[in-house]
């Protein structure tokens, strides 16, 4: 008890503060979200979302260079393509030369040992912006889940080590799962969005690649009817034990900083990694105001990704995966 204890002397200085830290980031715990296009020498920034960019197959191939020389080890792609590719069916994210499949190559012949983890949603080939296929006023669930099976399969034959479902639709892993099987792919790895919340939090994601829904007669212009609930908590868990029984080897709670109490409740239950993915919203929001000289742009930062890690991730999407290693 006080004055035999005080709690003070373990912070007395940087080198007794970093001795005991009980949380520490380090380059391996991220995941480097990326955005192709197509193009040569193309790196435009997203204007929603400052000093990160979309970029060609060549300017993709020095980025992951540059990533893994950082210490960087994973990526997530995601790719942007053209209006006149898109279709309710998603026909396109199933063609064996299309960009996701040339960015997978891309990046395992540039850095072969570079952990590449793929999107697999219908939103970006989608006319209508829907993460399945819309028919009759719904978005329908088996039918996209055949169709994300395929799309998982021609990742994996491209190269991809894991496949990221982030499409919400019931029993997705499952069919994922045996598709891979029935086609070899057995070390193939899945990390699912498992709790991943209807938020207000993705608009400059969709900006970037052009996704947002639209209106469609008797289809609601959001997700709500396959995205969860931000009010539910106990759903997440249910969602993501079910994920897990179908086959998940990574599970994923999306977005971060509003959602780290089901971070913790997902890790307190599970034994998989759990990964994080600290959204566009969060990002830009912290860029405008450290911008705007009301927030210390990297203490913030860092404030931030310690506290994702601190609730219990494993693994953290973030686009301040680059700011963040330069400071370490």
């Amino acid at each position: 008890m006080y004055p035999l204890l005080r709690n003070r002397r373990l912070r007395t200085s940087d080198a007794i503060r970093h001795l005991v830290r009980e949380t520490v980031i380090t380059p391996s715990d991220f995941l480097v979200p990326l955005f192709v296009v197509e193009g040569k020498g193309v790196k435009e920034e997203i204007p929603s979302m400052p000093n990160y960019y979309r970029m060609s197959l060549d300017v993709l191939e020095k980025e992951v260079k540059e990533l893994w020389h950082m210490g960087l080890c994973a990526v997530l792609l995601f790719v942007k393509v053209d209006d006149s590719l898109k279709d309710n069916k998603g026909t396109e994210a199933l063609n064996p030369d299309g960009l996701m499949q040339r960015a997978v190559k891309t990046v395992k012949n540039a850095c072969p040992e570079l952990l590449v983890m793929t999107d697999v949603a219908l939103d970006p080939f989608s006319s209508y912006g829907h993460d399945g296929i819309v028919a009759d006023g719904t978005i329908l669930n088996d039918d996209t889940c055949e169709v994300l099976a395929e799309m998982s399969v021609s990742h994996a034959t491209a190269g991809a080590d894991f496949v990221a479902p982030s499409d919400m639709m019931d029993g997705r892993i499952l069919t994922i799962r045996e598709a891979l099987e029935e086609e070899g792919f057995q070390n193939t790895g899945i990390m699912s969005y498992s709790a991943k919340y209807a938020s207000a939090f993705y608009g400059p994601f969709r900006d970037a690649l052009d996704s947002a829904p639209v209106a469609i007669k008797n289809v609601p212009k959001d997700k709500k009817t396959y995205q969860m609930d931000a009010a539910n908590r106990f759903e997440a868990l249910k969602e993501t034990q079910q994920d897990i029984d179908e086959g998940a080897d990574i599970v994923m709670v999306k977005p971060g900083l509003c959602y780290l109490d089901i971070v913790r409740e997902i890790k307190n239950e599970v034994e998989v990694p759990v990964a994080v993915y600290q959204v566009s919203g969060e990002y830009a929001m912290l860029k405008a105001a450290a911008q705007r000289g009301w927030l210390d742009h990297d203490a913030v930062m860092m404030e931030q990704l310690i506290a994702i890690k601190r609730a219990g991730a494993n693994i953290i999407a973030s686009y301040f995966a680059k700011d963040a290693v330069k400071l370490m």
